[in-house]
C-alpha cells in the first residue's frame, strides 16, 4: 500500500511542478487533483503538504537564477564584490512581499477555512483566465516600456505584491497568473513579468512554507517525511524543464493559451 502512497506523491509533484510556473494556480490544481487522488494522510498533513511541495519548485528557480540572485560575487584578485543592482532587485522583491505576508500571517487560517475547496478554486480560475485573455487582447498592439527588472520601479513592484496578495487570499488565483497580470498591466515585459514572479516566489514561498511547517509542528512520521520529500523531489526536476520551456515560449508568444 505504501509504495502506491508514494507513487500518488509522485503524481502530485509532477503536477505541482508544471503548474507552479504555468500562470494556471498550483494549489488550485493540488486541490482539484485531491478531489480525485487522495493521500492516505491525515488532514493537517494534507494541508501542510499542498503548500511545502511547492518548495522543490521553488528551489528550481534558486538553482537556474542562482548567479541573478545571489548577491555577492567573488573574484580571486579583488575578493568579494557586492553586487549592488542585485541588492536592489532584493530591496523591491522585499517590498513586493509585504502585502502578501501581511494577509498570511493574519488570515490564513481563515481563507484556507472558506476558501480552499474545489468551487471557489473552479470560479478562481475561470475568472483569471478571462483575464488574462482580456489583457493580452489590450496589450496586442502595445509597446512595454520596462524591459529589465532594474527598471521596475518601488511603486510597480508593491502594485505586483497586491497582486500576488490576491493569489495567497483566493486558491485557484495563481500566484505566477496574478503577478504577471499585474506586471503587464504596468507595462512590463512578457519576459521581465515571468522573471520578477520568479524571484518573487522565493520568498513568499519559503514563508509560506515556514508557516505551514511551523503549524504542523514538524510531527512527521518517517511516511510522511517521504511522501513530503518525494513530492518535492519530483517537483524540483519537473519544474527546471517546465521554467525552460516557459521562457522560451513567451518570448515568441502571448499568454492567452
Amino acid at each position: 500500500m505504501e509504495i502506491i502512497e508514494v507513487l500518488k506523491a509522485i503524481l502530485f509533484g509532477i503536477v505541482e511542478g508544471i503548474t507552479e510556473w504555468l500562470p494556471i494556480s498550483s494549489t488550485g490544481h493540488i486541490i482539484i487533483l485531491n478531489e480525485f487522488i487522495h493521500l492516505n494522510v491525515s488532514d493537517a498533513f494534507m494541508n501542510m503538504f499542498n503548500v511545502v511541495i511547492q518548495l522543490g519548485a521553488i528551489l528550481a528557480v534558486v538553482l537556474m537564477f542562482w548567479n541573478r540572485l545571489w548577491p555577492f560575487d567573488f573574484k580571486k584578485k579583488h575578493g568579494t564584490i557586492i553586487k549592488k543592482h542585485t541588492f536592489i532587485m532584493w530591496f523591491k522583491i522585499v517590498i513586493a512581499s509585504i502585502p502578501a505576508g501581511i494577509v498570511g500571517l493574519l488570515f490564513d487560517d481563515f481563507f484556507e477555512a472558506h476558501f480552499y475547496n474545489f468551487v471557489s478554486v473552479a470560479i478562481a480560475l475561470a475568472v483569471f483566465g478571462i483575464l488574462f485573455i482580456v489583457i493580452e487582447n489590450r496589450n496586442t498592439s502595445a509597446t512595454p516600456n520596462v524591459c529589465s527588472i532594474k527598471d521596475i520601479t518601488y511603486k510597480a513592484a508593491f502594485i505586483i505584491g497586491i497582486w500576488q496578495m490576491i493569489a495567497a487570499m483566493f486558491p485557484g488565483t495563481s500566484r505566477s497568473g496574478a503577478t504577471i497580470v499585474g506586471g503587464l498591466l504596468l507595462g512590463l515585459s512578457r519576459t521581465v513579468a515571468a522573471e520578477f514572479t520568479f524571484f518573487l516566489a522565493v520568498p513568499a514561498m519559503f514563508g509560506a512554507s515556514a508557516l505551514k511547517l511551523i503549524k504542523f509542528g514538524f510531527d512527521f512520521s518517517t511516511f510522511e517525511l517521504v511522501i513530503l520529500l518525494v513530492g518535492m523531489l519530483v517537483s524540483f526536476l519537473v519544474s527546471v524543464f517546465v521554467i525552460r520551456f516557459l521562457m522560451g515560449y513567451i518570448k515568441k508568444h502571448d499568454f492567452k493559451v
